[in-house]
């Protein structure tokens, strides 16, 4: 497995569990599919509340309201972050 997948499945766990998301397992969510207007039903505070994680357990900060839309598109995008940032 690579960095890249483990990432998306550790997020994918961090996710459920930030959200409190008990219906939901990680294979059920798509690494390529938007995080927002999707399965999930996400929101703004749900955005807000990944943030939070991301600066928790990474110290990653989003810089402007651009910059987190291309980093929460998909699960994808926001491992592809984290990696980058965390390498």
């Amino acid at each position: 497995m690579s960095t890249m997948e483990e990432t998306i499945e550790k997020l994918k766990v961090q996710i459920i569990e930030q959200l409190n998301l008990e219906d939901v397992t990680p294979d059920e969510i798509d690494a390529d599919a938007p995080l927002f207007d999707s399965d999930l039903g996400l929101d703004s505070i749900d955005a807000l509340e990944i943030i939070v994680m991301l600066e928790r357990e990474y110290g990653l900060k989003i810089q402007s309201k651009e910059e987190g839309q291309k980093i929460f598109y998909s699960l994808k995008t926001m491992a592809e972050f984290v990696t980058e940032k965390i390498a």
